[in-house]
């Protein structure tokens, strides 16, 4: 028989669960979430993100930023366009990307002050 070890907060913690068991996200959701995060999980789309964070620019700026050719830039500025993580706009014959909306560029910036964050143990 498997031994069960004793929580020492047993009370507390099953408060805790009982209310993760309320307020917890559908498994849709919960998809939907980590579909964010694998796609900016990506490298070369991450520095296409990290440069729209400076502004916005076109397919040509974007791929000499992130050391890219154009074609893999365009795909994946499509990528993230149909996941509504940026955001296209036309003048004439040019395109330009940016950011689709705050919360992308929240998430993204709050990741980048993690590197820096020193967790206690």
């Amino acid at each position: 028989m498997e031994k069960r070890l004793q929580c020492e907060h047993k009370t507390e913690h099953e408060l805790t669960v009982q209310r993760v068991k309320e307020e917890i996200l559908s498994s849709a959701d919960i998809e939907k979430v980590c579909k964010i995060f694998h796609l900016l999980s990506e490298p070369s789309r991450m520095k296409i993100v990290l440069a729209l964070l400076k502004g916005e620019m076109c397919v040509y700026h974007l791929a000499e930023v992130s050391d890219g050719t154009v074609s893999g830039v365009s795909h994946q500025l499509r990528v993230l366009r149909d996941n509504k993580i940026v955001k296209a706009k036309r003048f004439g014959k040019n395109v330009e990307y940016s950011i689709a909306d705050g919360h992308i560029r929240n998430i993204v910036e709050t990741a980048l002050r993690h590197l820096c964050c020193r967790v206690e143990e």
